[in-house]
C-alpha cells in the first residue's frame, strides 16, 4: 500500500528512512540507510498528496525508467527502486559534494572560472548525450560536483531517452522545464535535441558571468516565447571584465536556432579548453541588443520557422566528431602527407559538423638544453603552427571548424594519447612513414597510438606503385 507521509524509521525493502533533506514540489529526498551498504544513499519519493500536479507521478516514471541505464562518475549511482503498486520510490547514492546553488549568493564569478565549471559540466553532458539521454532541466541546483572535481547531472523527471517511451510528450501538451534555462526548441515541445542542453549550459554561464540571466524569469508562456525573436544583452555590456571569447561562446550556446549553436557537448568543451583557439564572429564583439526592428522582423515571422527540425540526436552526435590529424612536418613523406590528407577530407565529407583539431609534436631531447628560438630569432613554435595552418589549407575548411596545436614532449606517442584523453578526441589520424629495420626494433609512434588510443584511429599510408 502506498504510503501518504514518510517518516524517519519507516522500513521499506529493507531501507530505512532517516532525515529529511529536500522538499521540492514534485520529490521528497530522504537520507536512508540499509545493512550492509557502508555509502551514504538517499531514497527519493514522489508527493501524492491530493490537488498535486499530476506530471509529479509521469516524471517520476521518467527517473524510474531512466536512472537505471545511466553509468559513469556523471550521474548518481543507481541502487533500486519500487513500483506504484507499494510505494515508489528510487534509491541512489548521495554526493558527497555540493550542488551550484549555493555559488548564487555571490555573482558574478570571474570569468576564468565560469568557463572552468561549464567545461566540467560539458563533459558530463557529453557522457550523458553519449548514452543517449537528453537532460531538459540543466540548471545550478541540478549540477554537483563530486570532491574528485567531476560534475554530476542529477534529477532525470523531464529528461528524455531516446531509446525509451517519452511519457511526459504524450501526457501533457505544455513544455515542462525550469523557465529561465528552457531553449527555444522545448518550448515549442521539442524534445529530443541534445542541443537544448547546450543553450541552458550557455544560460547558466550567462548568468554566473554577469549576475542576470539572459531571458529573466518568466512564469507564462507567452513570456517563454519571447526568447525565440528577443535577444539578451551582450553579456560585455553587463560585465566588460568577460572575455570577446567567452562572450562569443556564450551566445553561440544562446542561438535560438539550434543549427547555429554547438553541434555537441564535446565541441563546446573544446573551445573551453582552447580559448585561443576560438574564432570570433560578430557574436564577441556585439555591443547592444538588435534593433526593435529586427526583433519585429524575427516575431513577426511563424514560430515554427525560426527552429530548424532537429536531427535524429544519434545521427546529430555522429556528424560532429572531434577529429585529430597528427602530422610529421619533420619526416613525414610528401606522399603520405598526400594520402593523410585525403583521408582527412573523406572524414570530413563524411562529418559535415566535425571539428578538426591539426596537431604536431615538437620532440625535446633527453640530453641537450632545447632552444626556442631557431638561428635567425624566430619562434620555433610558432613557425610549426604556421606550418600546419599551410598544411591544412588544402581541406578547404572555414576557420571555425580548425584549430592548431604544437605538443612539445620527449615522448611523441605519448603526447598525441594524452592529447586525444584530455579533449575527448573522437578520431585520430595519423600517418605511417616507411618501413626500416630501426622503426620495427623500436615501434612507430603510429603504431603505439593506434594500440592506446582511447578512441577510433585511422593511419594513412601512400599506395606504392608494385613493381
Amino acid at each position: 500500500m502506498v504510503k501518504a507521509h514518510l517518516q524517519t524509521g519507516t522500513v521499506i525493502d529493507g531501507f530505512v528512512v532517516g532525515e529529511l533533506l529536500h522538499k521540492g514540489g514534485m520529490a521528497r529526498l530522504w537520507k536512508v540507510t540499509r545493512q550492509g551498504a557502508d555509502e551514504p544513499l538517499l531514497m527519493k519519493v514522489p508527493v501524492l498528496q491530493e490537488g498535486e500536479d499530476p506530471a509529479a507521478i509521469v516524471s517520476f516514471e521518467m527517473e524510474q525508467m531512466i536512472l537505471p541505464r545511466l553509468k559513469g562518475p556523471h550521474v548518481p549511482r543507481f541502487v533500486a527502486n519500487g513500483g506504484f503498486d507499494r510505494q515508489p520510490y528510487v534509491v541512489m547514492e548521495q554526493i558527497a559534494g555540493t550542488s551550484l546553488l549555493p555559488m548564487l549568493e555571490s555573482l558574478p564569478r570571474k570569468p576564468e572560472e565560469v568557463a572552468g565549471l561549464a567545461e566540467k559540466i560539458a563533459v558530463a553532458l557529453d557522457s550523458l548525450h553519449g548514452q543517449r539521454v537528453v537532460h531538459l532541466d540543466i540548471k545550478p541546483s541540478n549540477i554537483m560536483f563530486r570532491p574528485s572535481g567531476e560534475a554530476v547531472i542529477i534529477d532525470y523527471g523531464l529528461s528524455r531517452h531516446l531509446d525509451l517511451p517519452d511519457l511526459m510528450a504524450e501526457e501533457f501538451r505544455l513544455p515542462y522545464g525550469t523557465a529561465p534555462y528552457m531553449a527555444p526548441e522545448q518550448v515549442l515541445g521539442i524534445r529530443h535535441d541534445t542541443r537544448s542542453d547546450l543553450f541552458a549550459l550557455g544560460v547558466l554561464m550567462y548568468f554566473f558571468a554577469t549576475g542576470e540571466r539572459p531571458f529573466g524569469d518568466p512564469q507564462r508562456l507567452k513570456g517563454l516565447q519571447r526568447r525565440i525573436w528577443d535577444d539578451p544583452q551582450p553579456p560585455r555590456l553587463l560585465n566588460p571584465a568577460i572575455h570577446l571569447w567567452l562572450q562569443e561562446i556564450i551566445l553561440r550556446c544562446l542561438e535560438v536556432n539550434a543549427a547555429r549553436r554547438y553541434p555537441s557537448a564535446s565541441q563546446l568543451r573544446f573551445d573551453l579548453l582552447h580559448p585561443s583557439q576560438v574564432t570570433l564572429t560578430k557574436r564577441a564583439h556585439k555591443e547592444r541588443r538588435d534593433s526593435f526592428f529586427e526583433r519585429l522582423r524575427r516575431k513577426s515571422e511563424p514560430l515554427r520557422s525560426l527552429v530548424d527540425h532537429p536531427p535524429s540526436p544519434a545521427a546529430g552526435l555522429a556528424q560532429a566528431p572531434i577529429v585529430a590529424i597528427a602530422i610529421d612536418l619533420d619526416n613525414l613523406p610528401e606522399d603520405v602527407s598526400a594520402a593523410l590528407r585525403q583521408t582527412a577530407q573523406r572524414i570530413i565529407e563524411r562529418t559535415p559538423e566535425s571539428r578538426i583539431a591539426c596537431l604536431n609534436v615538437q620532440k625535446l631531447s633527453r640530453i641537450t638544453i632545447d632552444q626556442s628560438l631557431d638561428e635567425e630569432g624566430h619562434s620555433r613554435h610558432v613557425q610549426r603552427i604556421v606550418k600546419l595552418q599551410h598544411w591544412a589549407r588544402g581541406l578547404g575548411l572555414a576557420e571555425s571548424r580548425l584549430s592548431f596545436h604544437v605538443l612539445e614532449a620527449l615522448d611523441p606517442a605519448e603526447a598525441i594519447l594524452d592529447y586525444a584523453r584530455a579533449n575527448t578526441v573522437d578520431h585520430i589520424l595519423i600517418g605511417a612513414r616507411d618501413n626500416s629495420a630501426m622503426r620495427k626494433f623500436l615501434g612507430s609512434v603510429s603504431g603505439r597510438v593506434a594500440a592506446e588510443a582511447p578512441c577510433t584511429v585511422t593511419v594513412a599510408r601512400s599506395r606504392k606503385p608494385q613493381l
